[in-house]
């Protein structure tokens, strides 16, 4: 039974060394090959000096060297730190400062990019770059990735720093009510753990070909490779550039899973699907799937079961509603996954009565150690349940902020956020990530970032802002700010500059419903 992530790999490997574990591309990897690298990759980075616990980045698309850089590190000891790929330079560097990584993996594309940050990141030590070539950068070594795993294997075996289930495996970014991005703390047993149950609850089994098109900074993402590698199936990296190229490749690739966020299902479903006949199941999470399309990818895809699942990066998965559920209450996120307890809470800690709103608490294994490098919203977000059976001593649990109700047989509905975030095409926004772009500018007086209901994306973003007195302050200047400093997911779809001050709570913050109200009619 595999106790630490590596693990899923060389159980896998032990059990069928030639199945199938990863194809990217034209390449393709059998289990005892792909444990094999993971070695390596780990050899590797303990040859660099790197201490127990240590962070290493990886800032690429799905591909291989991705995957053997993060099983690498936990194998080694040491904790991977997987950025979103769509991230700009600055906030990458934010992500590389916060984590203390001291190895970062990238393209040579994308390091050109990140120079300037990379100047300021002191704790860095080494730069892994893809393909052949060694380079430099001013006080910083960078190393081709295949000449260095080349000399990891001819070089003398080294023991990897202990490790045990409750140490930490990986921090995954993630934006919350406020500020920057967040590193939420998973450890081994979480990773182990959230395999088990995503993997026992979609019934992968080895014969299994599963299509991974979400990034591996996402919580969701990852499971794509834990839930495959802890049935021994195999994981078809794409990073796909056009969408209507994904029914071809699940065809070509005889796939039979596929797990998207909702903004794509929306335009998989239009598209035709006749040639993926080996599709078994379909997942989805991040934000609500309309009806119109789930009835529109039955259509398409009628041998294949959707599963609707819903869960934070805090808590890996939380809830599933299976297919049988879907059609007698379509409006419900479902039960609790296997291995966890979702609990639905009053403000004190007691249990609501069906049907009663109250905050979404999940409890078990799947739930992380907390935040990254901040105390106080950790001990904000995990706190203790109430004294359950007796137990003496009390038990972290994630009280997420969620608002939900519970029914009669226990089938979760979703309310609504008690904070501020903005959940846009399944990404978690904070608004004053965005704010803090708008009043660089130095052209706003206030800046206000909400979400407006979106037939898409859940969400999409708004501005409101008053500009700063004798600033001439167009809409399209303040777009242009954002798209200079913002991944794509982050861009506001509508900027509002106004002449009288934002409208406030009596707390003295934005009020922010009111403004969201007064914009939905020009969204």
């Amino acid at each position: 039974m595999p106790q630490l992530v590596h693990e899923l790999i060389t159980e896998a490997a032990r059990r069928t060394p030639q199945g199938l574990a990863l194809r990217y591309l034209d390449n393709s990897l059998a289990y005892a090959e792909l444990a094999q690298g993971v070695e390596v990759a780990a050899q590797g980075l303990l040859a660099l000096g790197l201490e127990r616990g240590e962070r290493v980045a990886i800032f690429l698309d799905k591909c291989e060297e991705a995957v053997l850089a993060m099983f690498g590190a936990a194998a080694a000891g040491l904790v991977f730190v997987p950025v979103n790929p769509l991230l700009k330079a600055g906030q990458v560097g934010h992500v590389l400062r916060d984590s203390g990584a001291r190895v970062l993996l990238t393209s040579p594309g994308r390091l050109a990019a990140l120079e300037l940050e990379l100047a300021q990141c002191p704790g860095l030590r080494c730069v892994l770059q893809t393909g052949r070539e060694d380079g430099m950068l001013p006080g910083l070594g960078v190393l081709g990735w295949d000449g260095w795993l080349r000399r990891a294997a001819a070089g003398p075996a080294r023991a990897a720093h202990r490790r045990i289930e409750s140490d930490i495996a990986a921090l995954l970014y993630t934006s919350g009510g406020s500020g920057a991005p967040k590193g939420v703390v998973l450890s081994h047993r979480n990773l182990v753990a959230g395999a088990a149950s995503v993997s026992g609850e979609l019934g992968h089994t080895a014969q299994d070909r599963i299509l991974a098109l979400l990034p591996f900074s996402l919580a969701y993402g990852l499971s794509q490779l834990t839930g495959a590698f802890a049935a021994g199936a195999a994981v078809v990296l794409m990073n796909p550039l056009l969408t209507r190229d994904i029914p071809a490749l699940a065809a070509r690739e005889r796939i039979t899973g596929l797990a998207a966020l909702p903004p794509l299902w929306i335009q998989l479903a239009e598209l035709h699907w006749e040639a993926a006949g080996s599709l078994r199941y379909l997942t989805s999470s991040g934000g609500t799937l309309p009806r119109a399309t789930l009835d529109a990818l039955r259509r398409r895809l009628p041998q294949a079961r959707m599963y609707l699942m819903f869960g934070m990066t805090e808590a890996f998965r939380s809830t599933c509603l299976t297919p049988e559920q879907r059609a007698l209450r379509p409006d419900s996120i479902g039960k609790a996954i296997a291995n966890a307890e979702v609990l639905v809470l009053r403000p004190d800690g007691q249990p609501c009565a069906p049907g009663e709103p109250g905050e979404l608490v999940h409890r078990g294994p799947l739930v992380a150690l907390g935040y990254w490098n901040d105390a106080a919203r950790s001990a904000e977000r995990f706190r203790p349940l109430p004294s359950r059976d007796g137990a003496p001593l009390a038990e972290l649990a994630l009280w997420t902020g969620d608002t939900v109700r519970i029914d009669e047989e226990g089938y979760l509905y979703f309310l609504g956020r008690s904070d501020e975030t903005i959940k846009t095409g399944g990404y978690r926004v904070s608004p004053s990530e965005i704010e803090d772009v708008l009043y660089a500018t130095g052209l706003v007086e206030e800046a206000a970032a909400l979400g407006l209901d979106h037939p898409v994306l859940g969400q999409s973003i708004a501005l409101a802002v008053t500009a700063r007195s004798g600033c001439p302050l167009e809409p399209a200047a303040l777009l242009a700010a954002c798209r200079a400093k913002l991944p794509a997911y982050m861009m506001p779809l509508l900027a509002q500059v106004r002449a009288a001050a934002l409208p406030r709570s009596p707390n003295g913050k934005f009020d922010r419903r009111l403004l969201a109200a007064q914009m939905a009619g020009a969204a």
